[in-house]
């Protein structure tokens, strides 16, 4: 069978593997016999070029051609365009035609002859194979007199050669729904790079969800699927459920130029994570509330997830295989590797297809309230022991049942898993680079810590309150009042708590003799220690807080919700839930940690060294490192290095727990803190502030790095106003200032944030910034891997700024160190 009828007979998997072998110079015809070339100018490239998976040798381009007429996003139609386009390649330097349809100058190393097929959506992915390693390529499609834009590419080093540095960027979570791609045109403008890492959530599936309801730049239009299904009734969100749905959103976030452009400059390696098929996906199910199976588990949609995988083959320049004829849902792998010399093995993994049921279903019933659970206790919010007991449970019945106990818990699969630890055992490289779509990190809260923190900083306002209703029945002793009130809060009596007071004051000046009258005058030891502080205290506000964090909050922590403050409080019912260690996100590695373990033992056992995970998924910035067992003694031992890089442009962490927190009463206070600002000719300035950051393990804030973390909020709320962005960082600096001198930013919400960092969470976290858009730029040698975490700024009323870059965070990884020093 020679090329041309494979090519014809053998569907999907000729587009990726008939063009091996291509010449490295003349022309090759590829179409099926009769196909003419196309001719005349009545042709576009609606979505421009791209290139993919880079190798010392190959690359993969990709392009999609339409009669002129054709809308941009319409599907193509059979017959209409049965023409062959051509694909010319070379090496000459056409790095001043990017970004144009300028004619390729030099001479080619490639002219291709490639059919168009409607079948694939007339889209076009050629491998090109024979190249020379590490270097750059120019190429360009050409459909009868139309030129596409030009694009380039780069090779990877040969994998026997010393490579000095590599300088790449990691990107994740692009929702064309919200917020701006900014950050997209400042790469393609600004960064100089050798290929570019795709996290996934390239597409979203849904139009309309809540949280794609914010703003958004205005070149942005609204989505319309072509079919998509309504997630309730008939009107609000849809999701995209056909083949023709997933095909339109990868060629609508195509026609933005900045993406293009992207594209256009830099090959992909990309991997997908949920979106590109459903949120929160495993396998071919959904875990959308109220879209059930009949038994109330999670709905599988074999034919959905089918649709899924054939567009992400169809639109991402990815050399992977895609088998159509395949009957399993299970039809594309798409986890690989790739060698850069002997500085860096990359490993990507896919976190989706093979994956386990969350171990807690989402139709677990709730037994305080006979509903099942859905998402808030099973992916979110889910109380650690619960959790625990369960995935001990699903693999004890596995082992029973004579199958992989990880399989039934785990994120990989047996396959995938083990050629993974083969990778990962087997790789000479300095590095070894892990392209992995969930964070690693275990992200956990102490709900008992965090409730006892949060009843001591409302009671202290109420404490000053009994302080200052003392002061005139003690002739305006301020020692003597807070000493009463401190005895009154430790359970004494009216009657003694003055007593012991007026003890302590007519004792000698020393803690000895205090403390002895105190106890002589009724109060027990702890009692005494407690109310001997507070007289002592340099005033009523010290008083207070001595009082609510010394006595208040020990209470709490000792006796959980049995403790009389709790009862006090009201919410007793409402908050004993809340009264045990939690894990924030099981829908990442914390949901699967067996498996976890098992990888991180692989690599202490066998001394693998210089692994680091580029992660995405959680539209957040974190790093820090990956122990082999969190719950040992002290977090476990360091084995490997998570960076996890914040959204291009989907809403951020914070801002999700935020909208989830609003119903939850005090507990919201772990995640944000309402502050309204009076600013000069623009009334108030409503922000929230995050405290989550603090919540989660942020180091305790100064006054002025709190200032900082709001800094870029506040010129979005301030443009928002309609402050003009040439005004708006003068503007900015000077709220700051005024806030500075505001005791309830400087007091209040700077030692609720102090408080809550020294909660102690997650100490393994060098570094976190749960509510920001960017992307990361990491720049590797020999000795260090340094990521350039780059926070962009928020919108100018319906455009993205012009002034893209917020901040830049830095995080380095020596080599030889488990460790990730911020600067």
């Amino acid at each position: 069978m020679d090329r041309r009828q494979f090519l014809k007979l053998g569907s999907f998997i000729t587009v990726s593997v008939a063009t091996v072998g291509l010449a490295a110079c003349g022309s090759t015809d590829y179409s099926d016999p009769g196909v003419p070339l196309a001719s005349g100018s009545d042709w576009k490239f609606p979505q421009s070029v791209a290139s993919g998976d880079p190798r010392a040798d190959s690359a993969m381009l990709w392009t999609r051609v339409v009669p002129a007429s054709f809308d941009a996003v319409a599907p193509a139609v059979a017959g209409k365009s049965d023409v062959a386009v051509r694909l010319i390649v070379n090496v000459a330097d056409n790095t001043s035609a990017l970004g144009s349809n300028t004619a390729l100058a030099g001479t080619p190393i490639v002219d291709a002859k490639l059919p168009l097929k409607a079948d694939f959506d007339n889209t076009l992915r050629h491998k090109v194979t024979g190249l020379q390693p590490g270097q750059v390529y120019f190429y360009q499609f050409i459909a009868g007199d139309v030129r596409s834009n030009v694009g380039r590419f780069k090779t990877a080093p040969a994998a026997t050669a010393d490579v000095s540095q590599l300088q790449f960027a990691y990107l994740t979570c692009q929702d064309w729904s919200i917020n701006h791609w900014g950050a997209l045109s400042h790469i393609a403008a600004n960064e100089a790079l050798d290929f570019i890492v795709h996290l996934g959530d390239y597409i979203y599936e849904t139009v309309g969800e809540a949280f794609q309801s914010g703003a958004v730049e205005s070149r942005h239009d609204r989505l319309i699927l072509p079919d998509g299904t309504y997630k309730s009734g008939n009107a609000g969100a849809k999701y995209a459920t056909t083949l023709a749905d997933y095909r339109y959103l990868y060629k609508k976030y195509r026609t933005d130029t900045r993406l293009q452009a992207v594209h256009e400059r830099f090959a992909f390696i990309a991997i997908w994570d949920d979106h590109e098929f459903t949120d929160d996906a495993w396998q071919d199910a959904s875990t959308y509330e109220g879209i059930v199976a009949t038994d109330g588990s999670d709905l599988h949609q074999p034919a959905r997830r089918r649709s899924a995988n054939q567009a992400w083959f169809e639109y991402m320049p990815a050399d992977v295989t895609f088998d159509a004829a395949a009957t399993t849902f299970q039809n594309i792998q798409i986890y690989r590797d790739f060698q850069f010399g002997k500085l860096m093995q990359l490993v990507m993994t896919d976190e989706r297809l093979y994956r386990a049921d969350h171990a807690i279903a989402e139709a677990t019933i709730n037994p305080a309230t006979g509903k099942p659970l859905g998402s808030i206790g099973s992916r979110y919010l889910v109380p650690q022991a619960l959790f625990d007991s369960v995935e001990g449970q699903k693999m004890a019945a596995a082992t029973k049942a004579g199958a992989d106990p990880l399989a039934a818990v785990g994120m990989l699969g047996t396959t995938q898993r083990d050629w993974w630890k083969g990778k990962m055992k087997a790789a000479t490289s300095t590095w070894k680079l892990w392209g992995n779509e969930v964070s690693l990190l275990r992200m956990g809260l102490n709900g008992t810590d965090a409730i006892a923190t949060l009843l001591a900083l409302s009671a202290m306002s109420n404490l000053g309150q009994a302080i200052a209703n003392t002061l005139p029945l003690v002739g305006g002793s301020v020692p003597l009042a807070c000493a009463i009130v401190a005895a009154s809060t430790t359970g004494a009596s009216s009657t003694v708590a003055q007593t012991a007071a007026m003890a302590i004051a007519g004792a000698a000046a020393n803690a000895g003799a205090q403390g002895a009258a105190a106890v002589g005058a009724g109060l027990s030891a702890a009692q005494a220690g407690i109310t001997l502080a507070a007289y002592n205290s340099a005033s009523p506000a010290a008083a207070a807080q001595m009082i609510a964090f010394g006595w208040i909050k020990p209470d709490v922590q000792a006796k959980g919700a049995a403790s009389g403050f709790v009862a006090a409080s009201g919410q007793q019912a409402a908050l004993t839930p809340f009264f045990t260690r939690f894990l924030l996100n099981c829908d990442q590695w914390d949901g699967y940690n067996r498996e976890r373990k098992n990888l991180m033992a692989h690599l202490k056992t066998n001394a693998i060294g210089n692994v680091v995970a580029l992660t995405g998924d959680i539209h957040s910035f974190f790093a820090g490192t990956v122990s082999d067992d969190f719950d040992a003694a002290g977090g476990g031992t360091p084995v490997m290095v998570d960076l996890v890089s914040a959204g291009i442009s989907s809403d951020s962490f914070f801002s999700y727990l935020k909208s989830a927190a609003g119903a939850m009463g005090d507990i919201g206070t772990l995640v944000s803190y309402p502050l309204a600002i009076p600013v000069t000719g623009l009334g108030m300035v409503n922000l929230d502030i995050n405290l989550l950051d603090y919540t989660m393990g942020k180091a305790a804030p100064t006054l002025d790095s709190l200032l900082e973390q709001l800094r870029v909020q506040l010129r979005g709320a301030l443009a928002a106003k309609g402050v003009p962005e040439a005004q708006l960082d003068t503007t900015v600096a000077g709220v700051q200032a005024g806030l500075k001198a505001s005791t309830d930013f400087s007091a209040t919400l700077l030692g609720l944030a102090q408080q809550l960092s020294g909660l102690g969470n997650n100490p393994w976290i060098k570094h976190l910034n749960t509510d920001a858009q960017g992307y990361t730029v990491v720049t590797l040698t020999p000795g260090k891997l340094v990521a350039q975490f780059k926070q962009v700024n928020k919108l100018i009323g319906t455009a993205a700024p012009s002034n893209v870059i917020a901040r830049v965070t830095t995080a380095t990884v020596a080599a030889g160190t488990v460790a990730v020093v911020v600067a």
